[in-house]
């Protein structure tokens, strides 16, 4: 009898080498679940990294889950398990049983999976993405040659699940990818937002972790739907010109049974000595970033998501935690690098490593760091010892401006400085101000409600308090919610308070919001010259007693500028003096307490000021404007 032909591994010697060295950047193509043909046979190709094994059998209800039938091959030098399994296709559950030196059983989803089983089941499940079709070249194209320092970006973060439900359904009530798509399209284009950025996408087990406990990397979560229904979903909005951001968490992941944790029975994916390795608050693993297999794993994650789905941006979460060997961890909870610091060098090399690919790769895409300590230089090219970064949350920004405006009004003259200490090191990254979902959970109040004074007050306060925010130099991001003035805090096993928008307050902060954001897209003034300083100056920065600010934000050609005028107090000033960069005619584009918003003041009848020669402010010129209690305005000049 001749001998049958030997199947060729579909993953290569050079495979593994690339593997090896951590520079696989389409390692998700090889390892994981793939359709394919062998000898002319269809079925499926598995392949999983689990060095550590004795044995690894591939198990599925495609076989009943047998134990014995699809013991996997083992290839060298990588430590990589392989299999084909002819007749086998696609939505078939599987798992890897994985022997471990002990003899112990392990059952394992896949790592490389592009699909999981709907939560509680833990279960990879096979499916072919490469049948995904896109119709967003126009997008694609207008993106590679975007410059987005002089763009504008203003974003709206989403938690899927909890920004509406369909009510009275036995289930959650979840929308799906293409009912969340098609009705959020019309939101923001509404809204004027420009970008959405959805936390909780990657397959996660528990919906309490909001996403930020990963067991799928590879996989959008089943539970809005399938991989096409999610590529309809970023499809739709590209078409529509709005960008699509993903949270992602390359920092840790949990230590669930069927994950990452002790993969093949030792640690693999994390370090191995648990003072590296795991983060004592958290109780999560912490990936092994001086491991080339680790770092190709990651890198080409983020590879996966910009490639396969279009993703235009990656927020980058807890940051800082990956950077400092000592973060959240007590003296004999973490070690010394080789130099006797705290910093972690192979989670900086990583960084590097990432964001220069990206860059060079994916033009127009934004590699976003949530960074919470003054480390230098995350924006910064890695030429110049910089992380790559393409923006960081202005976390600084964000902790001064709650806690200011949380204050009873007479105490923020003490606090003066509060506002505007950002703008003194505004050029020392490229920031987002963010407003981020972390501040409306575990018992921070919503926005509305970290607010001082009356009820009414507090939407007042709230106004000119996103007004300050909008005139910042910085990229912008909201929560959900915030646009309208939710009332409860956030919680992710419950709608928005969507019938808040009956009442005038909340549907008047919603208008004004809107009408900020059309501000923010109609004038480059506002986004062109964010990190430069001839984009931003102050009016009065030091009108302390009165708790006023007033800055002008200019564009490159200084043609359409706009002055803002910000009071943070109760008191009404009939006739509040600015000055003015120069003579001429001073235009007022928006009023905070107008009537339409909640306020309390008719739409100003005279809509243009003209400058008189009366020095105030330092400047020869100066404006007189009735400015109301906790109002904002803003002019054109």
């Amino acid at each position: 009898m001749a001998e049958s032909k030997k199947i060729s591994p579909f993953v290569s010697e050079m495979d593994m080498y690339l593997f090896g060295t951590g520079t696989h950047y389409d390692i998700y193509k090889k390892l994981g679940a793939h359709l394919c043909t062998r000898d002319g046979k269809k079925g499926v190709y598995f392949a999983v990294w689990a060095p550590n094994a004795k044995e690894v059998h591939l198990i599925s209800d495609y076989n009943g889950w047998n134990e014995d039938e699809y013991p996997m091959t083992r290839l060298e030098p990588a430590g990589i398990y392989e299999i084909f399994i002819p007749g086998m296709g696609i939505d078939c559950l599987y798992k890897y049983l994985i022997i471990t030196s002990r003899g112990e059983k392990l059952y394992k989803a896949d790592p490389f999976a592009n699909k999981a089983e709907l939560r509680p089941g833990t279960a990879s499940v096979t499916t072919d993405i490469s049948k995904i079709r896109w119709g967003d070249s126009v997008w694609m194209k207008k993106r590679a040659g975007t410059n987005l320092f002089e763009s504008p970006i203003a974003i709206y973060e989403c938690h899927i699940g909890s920004w509406m439900r369909h009510p009275g359904r036995e289930d959650e009530g979840f929308y799906n990818y293409r009912e969340f798509a098609d009705r959020m399209t019309e939101y923001l284009l509404d809204m004027h937002y420009t970008h959405i950025e959805l936390i909780g996408i990657a397959e996660h087990p528990f919906d309490g972790s909001w996403g930020y406990q990963v067991t799928g990397y590879y996989a959008p979560t089943t539970r809005y739907g399938s991989c096409e229904d999610f590529a309809y979903m970023v499809n739709k909005f590209h078409k529509n010109n709005i960008g699509v951001i993903l949270d992602w968490v390359p920092a840790h992941f949990p230590r669930d049974a069927h994950g990452l944790a002790d993969f093949d029975g030792q640690a693999l994916f994390e370090y191995a000595d648990p003072r590296k390795g795991e983060h004592p608050d958290w109780g999560t693993k912490i990936f092994d970033y001086g491991k080339s297999e680790v770092k190709n794993f990651l890198i080409a994650n983020a590879i996966f998501w910009l490639k396969e789905y279009h993703i235009d941006g990656l927020r980058v979460d807890a940051v800082a935690s990956m950077l400092y060997l000592d973060y959240g961890k007590k003296d004999g909870q973490w070690i010394p690098n080789k130099y006797g610091g705290n910093y972690n060098l192979e989670a900086i090399e990583f960084f590097k490593h990432l964001n220069s690919y990206v860059k060079g790769v994916f033009p127009g895409v934004m590699m976003i760091a949530e960074e919470s300590t003054a480390w230098p230089k995350v924006t910064d090219i890695p030429e110049n010892d910089g992380l790559g970064f393409t923006f960081k949350w202005n976390m600084g920004w964000m902790h001064d401006f709650c806690d200011y405006m949380k204050l009873d009004p007479i105490f923020r003259r003490d606090n003066h400085y509060k506002m505007t200490f950002a703008m003194s090191y505004n050029q020392a990254e490229k920031y987002i101000l963010v407003l981020s979902h972390d501040e409306v959970v575990h018992l921070k109040c919503s926005m509305l409600n970290k607010m001082p004074g009356f009820y009414v007050d507090k939407f007042a306060n709230l106004r000119v308090g996103y007004t300050y925010m909008l005139g910042h130099a910085g990229k912008k991001l909201l929560f959900m919610g915030q646009e309208f003035a939710q009332d409860s805090e956030w919680s992710e096993e419950r709608e928005l308070d969507w019938s808040l928008l009956a009442d005038d307050l909340h549907s008047g902060m919603q208008s004004y919001v809107r009408e900020l954001l059309k501000l923010y897209n109609d004038y480059p003034c506002l986004y062109e010259l964010d990190h430069e300083y001839e984009g931003f100056s102050w009016i009065n920065a030091d009108d302390t007693y009165k708790s006023i600010y007033s800055f002008v934000r200019y564009d490159r050609e200084k043609k359409k500028s706009l002055l803002f005028v910000l009071n943070f107090t109760p008191i009404e000033r009939g006739d509040y003096r600015v000055g003015v960069p120069k003579s001429g005619k001073y235009k007022l584009l928006l009023s905070s307490d107008d009537k339409r918003f909640g306020g309390n003041s008719e739409p100003s009848k005279k809509k243009v000021f003209t400058a008189e020669k009366i020095s105030w402010d330092g400047k020869d010129y100066s404006i007189a404007y009735p400015l109301p209690a906790y109002g904002a305005a803003i002019f054109e000049f």
